[in-house]
């Protein structure tokens, strides 16, 4: 029996808890500072707020005041944090976990430098570490998989990445299921990248939902062509992105074309994009979902500033880059939206 720790306490690091807990594991899940009332909820119920699902039975809950005590002899830390806690996992979570603790993170996203790289989260905490005189065995999850699917044991296929496939070994003997399938990579950019980039395609291809709504109105049956040419159009600018970030393999693209799917027929990202369609500016969208977390909006504007950046120096061709670019003219901009599909054909 393992002892796995998660932290973080939202819907995807609770979710880890089913399949760790039901392998045999001994499971200790811990809020952050912002999950006082979902960790009050599950020492009350036994049930994450969010979930229609009990827990199952022997998982230990902690606030963030017991960090310490929670990380005491743990086998795994899985960081189950949102891209905005990432300096603060950085920070308080990682100088305390011991260094022959394997970490495995649900975060998704990407951040980008100066000079117009795109860097995994991975990369960042490597350097934080490195300013510490720390060394830990980072890894991380990707691939389509909603948190509420996964506690209802729905088929579920994802991928590990980390650089060394034997912790990755051990990660998915702790957390495989009969419900949960785990394949396993050492590119750890490829996996990253092509996940975090699907939130951005996801908003572009949820606007022409809400384009036709506002033609054909609300309750219209919804059309599948112009969702169907934009989710191309999606994939060839991913193609380009990894091909960008030399993170490319067939194994790469797959896991993000899963998760593009997933992302595009439920949650927040589908929102926003739909309301954008209908009219609303961006700031109209947020107001009308009432502050909800949109990190498909960070991954958006963090990627098209390097990828601008990169067409001033040469590097990438504007032309390759036409959805991308009118979601950040309507993210940074408030443009209208206006999809640009003549730009979306080609000629071979």
């Amino acid at each position: 029996m393992a002892i796995v720790t998660i932290v973080g306490s939202g819907m995807m690091g609770s979710a880890l808890a089913f399949p760790a807990r039901e392998n045999g594991h001994e499971v200790r899940l811990v809020g952050t500072h912002l999950d006082r009332d979902i960790i009050n909820a599950c020492i009350k119920t036994n049930r994450h707020p969010k979930f229609e699902k009990d827990f199952p039975d022997g998982i230990k809950f902690y606030q963030i005041e017991s960090l310490t005590e929670s990380l005491d002899g743990c086998d795994m830390v899985i960081g189950g944090i949102s891209s905005f806690g990432v300096e603060w996992f950085a920070d308080v979570v990682l100088p305390q976990i011991n260094e022959k603790t394997p970490v495995l993170t649900v975060t998704k996203g990407l951040i980008d430098t100066p000079d117009g790289k795109l860097i995994t989260y991975l990369d960042f905490w490597n350097a934080k570490l490195k300013d510490l005189g720390k060394e830990l065995s980072l890894n991380a999850v990707g691939g389509p998989c909603t948190s509420y699917e996964l506690v209802a044991h729905d088929q579920t296929e994802v991928a590990f990445c980390g650089k060394d496939i034997k912790t990755l070994e051990f990660l998915r003997e702790i957390m495989t299921t009969n419900y949960y399938h785990i394949s396993l990579s050492t590119d750890v950019t490829g996996i990253e990248s092509a996940v975090a980039l699907k939130n951005g395609y996801a908003l572009g291809i949820a606007l022409t939902v809400g384009l036709n709504q506002k033609e054909f109105g609300i309750d219209s049956e919804l059309h599948f062509n112009s969702q169907a040419a934009v989710f191309g159009q999606g994939l060839k600018e991913m193609y380009r992105l990894l091909k960008f970030q030399n993170a490319l393999t067939v194994e790469n693209l797959s896991v993000g074309i899963g998760d593009l799917y997933v992302t595009v027929y439920g949650g927040r990202t589908r929102l926003v994009g739909i309301l954008l369609g209908r009219g609303l500016n961006i700031d109209e969208a947020k107001a009308e979902l009432n502050g909800v977390t949109l990190e498909s909006l960070v991954v958006a504007e963090r990627v098209a500033r390097a990828i601008k950046l990169n067409i001033e120096k040469g590097t990438v061709k504007k032309e390759d880059f036409p959805l991308l670019l009118h979601i950040d003219e309507i993210i940074k901009e408030k443009k209208s939206v206006n999809i640009p599909w003549e730009d979306f054909t080609f000629r071979v």
